[in-house]
């Protein structure tokens, strides 16, 4: 997940769960076929409850296209290499298949 982030993506934060909510909305409402929600760490929790709540209170017909996990190393402020959990989901429109 070290890849630069495409324009479809929400990197979750530090933020309260419902500004990244209204940013996967917001996302959707613009156009976008799928939105990537990305997290590490202690913020995937975050990332989860980010999609379930917009799949279940807001945009019901979205679709887990995808979940991919996996681990970063990074460097900390002290200098020490520490490895960090990664989620990646991706919320997809149902295709015409799946829709109709």
């Amino acid at each position: 997940m070290a890849t630069p982030h495409p324009a479809n993506a929400v990197l979750i934060g530090k933020k309260e769960i419902n500004n990244y909510v209204l940013a996967v909305i917001r996302l959707f409402s613009e156009g976008a076929e799928e939105v990537i929600i990305r997290a590490r760490g202690k913020n995937i929790c975050k990332a989860v409850d980010t999609a379930e709540r917009v799949r279940h209170m807001y945009m019901k017909n979205l679709v887990v296209k995808d979940v991919k996990i996996g681990s970063e190393e990074i460097v900390d402020e002290s200098g020490r290499k520490r490895t960090v959990s990664t989620i990646e989901i991706i919320l997809a429109k149902p295709s015409e298949e799946e829709s109709g």
